[in-house]
């Protein structure tokens, strides 16, 4: 178990020196043994690791070898070895035996098409820095949370509700009406829309299966293709 936390600011730059770097400490409890973050103007990503897999060379935020993609991963990708394999033939190059590196080069290769070709738990989060874009996606049952707060400007995200909860921005405030079916449930239905726990507190929401937040400009949500796109 890792945990992932980030921001992306379409409104300004991100201050590395301020909140952010401390909110990574909330995640500790996932990832005990490291933890580093990484910024770059409008970008901020934080992680906190579990070492499992290529123990030596594993660690996080991973850039790609030109430095224009950065990740942050929570997870485990069943299938990396053959997608490694696949992306070796292709003409890409491993510096790592990680799952990780396989979500930067298939980003490369496959854009935001790359979910579809995972089989596993995942939560992560890939920086374009060429584009000025992130992408955002999680598994398709939720395995590996992924939570996001919006703000003036930004979007926050993280693998709890703990440091989305110590945002100054973030009003925390009981939805009582779906407090009955998350007990019994641990989540709800409303509009066709199944909830679970992040949104008990009216504070959050959880990323559904392979969103993603592309365009600086416009601050759009991408959603599934069976979703009405959703422009904040």
């Amino acid at each position: 178990m890792c945990g992932i936390l980030g921001r992306f600011s379409w409104a300004g730059p991100v201050d590395p020196d301020g909140l952010l770097p401390g909110l990574i400490d909330h995640l500790r409890h996932r990832g005990p043994d490291e933890g580093a973050y990484w910024h770059d103007d409008r970008f901020f990503l934080g992680h906190r690791r579990l070492s499992i897999i290529d123990l030596a060379q594993g660690g996080q935020p991973m850039a790609s070898a030109d430095g224009t993609l950065v990740v942050a991963f929570n997870g485990e990708i069943y299938n990396y070895v053959e997608l490694r394999d696949e992306l070796r033939g292709r003409g890409y190059a491993f510096r790592t035996s990680s799952d990780t590196e396989v979500l930067l080069h298939g980003y490369r290769e496959w854009g935001t098409a790359l979910p579809e070709c995972l089989v596993g738990m995942f939560a992560f989060a890939i920086v374009d820095r060429r584009r000025g874009e992130l992408f955002m996606a999680r598994d398709r049952f939720g395995e590996k949370p992924l939570l996001y707060a919006e703000g003036p400007g930004s979007v926050t995200f993280a693998s709890e509700l703990r440091p989305l909860a110590a945002l100054p921005a973030v009003e925390q405030r009981l939805d009582r009406a779906a407090l009955g079916p998350f007990l019994c449930l641990r989540a709800w239905e409303r509009g066709g829309v199944t909830y679970d726990y992040a949104a008990l507190m009216k504070m959050a929401e959880s990323a559904r299966p392979f969103a993603s937040i592309v365009n600086p400009d416009d601050a759009s949500f991408m959603l599934p293709p069976s979703m009405p796109a959703a422009t904040r």
